[in-house]
């Protein structure tokens, strides 16, 4: 068979551009066999762009890097809410939107995408340090500053560095499958799945032991899956009253328990429909979701799809 065609992803580095920001989508995005997209670090002009945190880039390409992109990443940047983008940069991002190109801004790279007016009338986050100076320079944004990234279709947000890696294993959900992303995940040692609406900042801290009993409850749920799980059988692994439990894991997830359970086994359903040929009804008993039809209904109501519709999309890696 012939290769598949490779999915073109350009990264745009601005002056003050933030390494992390910069390295993140480059580095999960970067062509191997696992990964066929092909990328190009641009900048408004080929040459030396000035960084933040004492580091420089060498790019290779300029601005028609985003005419070749089907998705462009905007790696956040330093200082964003003293100065907008270079006009030509402004133009170069409505022009790639204008095409049909995705636009993904990481941390303050939502900024650029701002004084674009791409995210006129839109959901959106930034870094929590940022969000009420986006909100005060561009109020026609509807900032939310207690999301990790917000998904908006031609558009896409997310907050502070780390949580890039969130939207880009999100984004390769949505390209490759719950498979390719999950390996992605692995290979960059980092958590397979979290959700967009988890809250990037919370004021009030959570006691650091509490919280690892947590993460052991979390693991626990995905080893036992297929089991009948209730929350009194979860808070009492973490060795908490339910109603604690409760409220602590939505603090901690941005989901109640047992919608967090009901995800996980939604993706633990899509990699088998993926990687077996297990039929709908065995696949719903093997991750507790009992029915075919409870299956069908979940995948409805979190992906806005069918089991067999979603089989046919990613099963050859499509």
């Amino acid at each position: 068979m012939p290769p598949p065609r490779l999915r073109r992803a350009a990264v745009l580095v601005l002056e003050g551009a933030k390494p992390l920001d910069v390295g993140i989508p480059a580095q999960v995005f970067t062509t191997r066999p696992s990964m066929p997209y092909e990328v190009r670090v641009c900048g408004a002009a080929p040459g030396l762009v000035t960084g933040g945190d004492g580091l420089s880039y060498h790019v290779a390409h300029g601005l028609e890097a985003l005419d070749w992109a089907e998705i462009v990443f905007i790696p956040g940047y330093r200082f964003p809410d003293r100065d907008d983008p270079p006009p030509d940069v402004v133009e170069a991002l409505l022009s790639a939107h204008a095409r049909g190109a995705r636009l993904a801004a990481i941390s303050t790279g939502a900024f650029a995408l701002a004084a674009a007016g791409l995210l006129d009338g839109r959901r959106a986050t930034t870094h929590w340090h940022y969000t009420r100076a986006l909100a005060a320079r561009h109020p026609r944004v509807r900032v939310d500053e207690n999301v990790l990234f917000v998904d908006e279709g031609s558009v896409l947000t997310s907050a502070g560095a780390a949580s890039g890696i969130d939207l880009c294993l999100h984004v390769l959900r949505g390209d490759l499958g719950v498979a390719a992303s999950n390996h992605a995940a692995r290979r960059l040692v980092a958590a397979p799945y979290r959700s967009g609406g988890q809250a990037q900042y919370v004021p009030r801290s959570v006691p650091e032991p509490l919280g690892e009993r947590f993460a052991a409850t979390r693991e626990w749920v995905l080893h036992h899956l297929a089991d009948d799980l209730t929350l009194d059988d979860l808070a009492r692994h973490a060795a908490v009253s339910p109603r604690t439990f409760s409220r602590r894991f939505a603090d901690d997830t941005g989901y109640t328990p047992m919608a967090w359970v009901r995800r996980a086994r939604v993706d633990v359903a899509r990699e088998l429909l993926e990687r077996s040929e297990r039929s709908v009804e065995q696949v719903a008993a093997d991750v507790g979701l009992g029915t075919g039809a409870n299956l069908r209904a979940h995948f409805r109501r979190i992906l806005g799809t069918t089991p067999s519709e979603y089989r046919t999309t990613f099963a050859r890696g499509e």
